[in-house]
């Protein structure tokens, strides 16, 4: 335990999680990465055991925890060796509540974030375009307001949850003469009628439900606005920090997996008559690769405390991506290596892991991206502040 950052409490709380896990979803995780439809049962059973509202307002039916307990919730998702299904679950509480908190009215927050907590309503976050990518503010998808309504017209995609959701959150210019100043945030329900999804076959994280998601004169109440008219590219903004970290903290809990494994599987193979953990070169990888996961681990706790204190960590949460995701690809890469030809099989986890980790220099911000925002903080001086 890391006295630093976490109590008995939090350990308790892992140690409880790892045992649901353990029971409630391991024996179903092979089933879902081959339907690629996550039974809608577990999203009840996170529900019912709070999970979905460790960092949210009690008054919803959150905990309000520190954000520690998410980083153990983070961690131990990632050891259930399906990024998908961490993917989808991370993704209704890290992206689309926290959107629906931060920005949704009253009666918003009533009717969404209550049922999100219980796991009776999946959020989506639909932000990434087809022709877009990482640029936000070059947005095609359009709200135009026409009295007490709203007409939404365009299309997002590579969206998790983007199937079988209850909800969206959605991104869209209500003013098309500017770039990022003229974006705003809407919620939409599922069955409203116009929104169609397609399910798009990846590469990993193929227990979640990845669409492209189509509007066609998509009409809502203005009501449905979340904030206000044309602070949504602010909004976007501000939220990414933890999207960022927490994209981070999955890659070192990833690759700690993937190295956990395999020096179990090196203390049990042998070769020219000795256990493989004795030849020098694979026990100076194995060091090589504890100290990388260890690096990226604290640093990334580090910046988590300084978020959990309300300070703006875009430049630190940046680089704990950047860094992270990157160190989790290497990492393992190297230990499919240490499997030799029972690392390529796909009843070892490995293989698995492989192809879910690479989405990590992608998703949420792609490591270029990353780069040219942490060069204009360091060498053009640009300052990043809150929106709020």
């Amino acid at each position: 335990m890391n006295s630093m950052y976490f109590t008995e409490e939090h350990e308790a709380f892992r140690k409880s999680f790892r045992d649901f896990l353990k029971k409630e979803v391991v024996p179903h995780i092979d089933k879902w990465e081959k339907t690629g439809t996550i039974d809608r049962f577990i999203w009840n059973k996170f529900g019912e055991m709070g999970y979905f509202g460790l960092n949210s307002p009690e008054e919803y039916g959150g905990l309000d925890l520190d954000i520690f307990y998410t980083i153990i919730f983070l961690e131990e998702l990632q050891k259930v060796n399906s990024g998908g299904f961490a993917a989808a679950m991370w993704a209704h509480v890290y992206l689309a509540m926290t959107h629906v908190n931060a920005e949704g009215s009253e009666s918003i927050k009533e009717e969404y974030l209550t049922a999100s907590i219980k796991g009776e309503k999946i959020g989506c976050l639909c932000i990434t375009e087809p022709f877009g990518g990482s640029d936000v503010a070059g947005m095609r998808t359009t709200a135009v307001k026409k009295g007490d309504s709203y007409i939404i017209n365009g299309s997002k995609t590579f969206i998790t949850n983007g199937v079988y959701s209850d909800y969206l959150i959605v991104a869209a210019k209500t003013d098309t003469t500017v770039r990022n100043k003229g974006i705003s945030i809407f919620i939409i329900d599922r069955d409203t009628k116009g929104i169609s999804s397609t399910k798009l076959d990846k590469l990993g994280w193929r227990a979640s439900d990845t669409a492209e998601i189509a509007f066609d004169n998509v009409v809502i109440p203005t009501n449905n606005l979340m904030g206000e008219e044309g602070k949504g590219f602010s909004y976007i903004m501000s939220h990414f920090s933890l999207e960022r970290l927490v994209m981070g903290v999955n890659a070192h809990a990833r690759a700690e997996f993937a190295l956990e494994y395999a020096i179990q599987y090196m203390s049990e193979r042998q070769a020219f008559g000795k256990i493989i953990n004795k030849f020098q070169a694979l026990r100076h990888k194995v060091a090589d690769m504890a100290s990388e996961v260890e690096m990226c681990k604290e640093f990334n706790y580090s910046i988590a405390r300084r978020l959990n204190e309300g300070q703006y960590i875009v430049k630190e949460a940046s680089m704990s991506k950047l860094l992270s995701t990157k160190m989790a690809d290497s990492v393992i890469n190297d230990c499919l290596q240490l499997l030799g030809g029972y690392g390529y099989m796909e009843e070892y986890p490995m293989a698995r892991l492989l192809r879910d980790s690479r989405l990590g220099q992608i998703g949420g911000g792609t490591s270029e991206i990353l780069r040219e925002i942490i060069a204009k903080m360091i060498i053009d001086k640009k300052e990043y502040k809150p929106s709020t």
